[in-house]
């Protein structure tokens, strides 16, 4: 075991004490990939050697850390690879390390169904289980040759390996995530387009301040639809300049909605996934003499400065956008 997958347990929107926690992870190896909003990957094969402990050993000293010096609980999901590690990490529980020790990936992976491993889509998992192959240990029994036949040469030839435990995967220092997205569901199926814009304006506020929280911009935005009978609308709007402003994302999200031109629609959740990340120092801002825009702006800063101080609750996201 080498790899550890580690998730912190933070307030939602609360990113901005990530960093200081892969900081954490890097006194023990500079091989770390965050997971933005909670998690990391850490590779601890030099870290195993030079302080001469295991990994589930590294791992209960890193949660006591990150206990005493934040007050951030978290599990942890240790493996040989960090595929196997990221699967562990679904049986972690805090205070216990869920570990996949070496030999013994094919024993970890056999029972579970095939629609965990990840990677693995709906019609993929779908096509299989026509077949039987409905879990991991039956995709790995399998021949090759079958499993090409069924979903395609090259994703064939990956089921089969990672189904045995070949974890290929490596973890790339400093990764960071491409999107961040926030989800809507309504308790139950909703009729109301007011209800439907009002959980838009609340997902495109959380998203801006998660974007201002770790200093990202946002390319895109993305709009899933989920309606009572379990299918889905998409849409995606290229912004006209890379943004964190949660007015902004606002209008872009009522934008896509509205030429949806849904009637009576029977909605089960909104989604907004802000996409094509990059850092906000990079990104330029066209200037406005827009009294309404700028004021907003100021008092995000405030919103946001307040929300640094007193938590992510000191400021409701989305209470702030037009």
């Amino acid at each position: 075991m080498t790899i550890l997958c580690v998730r912190f347990q933070l307030p939602p929107m609360y990113e901005a004490a990530l960093p200081e926690l892969l900081g954490l992870l890097e006194e023990f190896t500079p091989v770390v990939e965050a997971l933005p909003p909670d998690g990391a990957l850490a590779d601890l094969r030099g870290a195993e050697r030079y302080f001469g402990r295991g990994a589930v050993e590294l791992a209960s000293v890193i949660r006591v850390r990150a206990l005493a010096l934040y007050g951030v609980d978290c599990v942890i999901g240790a493996g040989p690879g960090p595929m196997l590690a990221r699967m562990a990490l679904r049986d972690a529980r805090p205070g216990l390390t869920r570990a996949v020790p070496g030999g013994g990936e094919r024993e970890f992976l056999a029972g579970r169904p095939v629609a965990a491993l990840p990677g693995v889509g709906t019609a993929t998992a779908r096509t299989l289980c026509e077949y039987g192959l409905d879990t991991l240990g039956r995709v790995a029994a399998a021949p090759l040759s079958t499993l090409q036949r069924l979903v395609g040469a090259k994703t064939g030839r990956e089921l089969h390996e990672s189904a045995q435990g070949v974890d290929r995967g490596r973890v790339v220092p400093n990764g960071v995530s491409r999107s961040l997205a926030a989800d809507r569901p309504f308790e139950r199926d909703e009729l109301d387009p007011d209800r439907h814009r009002r959980a838009l304006l609340s997902a495109a506020g959380e998203l801006g301040a998660r974007l201002r929280a770790v200093d990202k911009v946002c390319r895109t935005l993305t709009l899933t639809v989920r309606y009572a009978d379990r299918s889905g609308t998409t849409r995606s709007r290229t912004l006209k300049e890379p943004t964190a402003h949660s007015a902004a994302l606002t209008r872009a999200a009522y934008d896509m909605y509205e030429a949806l031109g849904l009637q009576r629609a029977r909605v089960r959740s909104l989604t907004l996934r802000a996409e094509g990340l990059t850092p906000a120092e990079q990104a330029s801002h066209q200037l406005t003499f827009d009294p309404v825009d700028e004021k907003l702006r100021r008092i995000e800063e405030v919103a946001d400065r307040a929300r640094a101080k007193f938590g992510p609750r000191a400021v409701m996201p989305g209470s702030l956008a037009a």
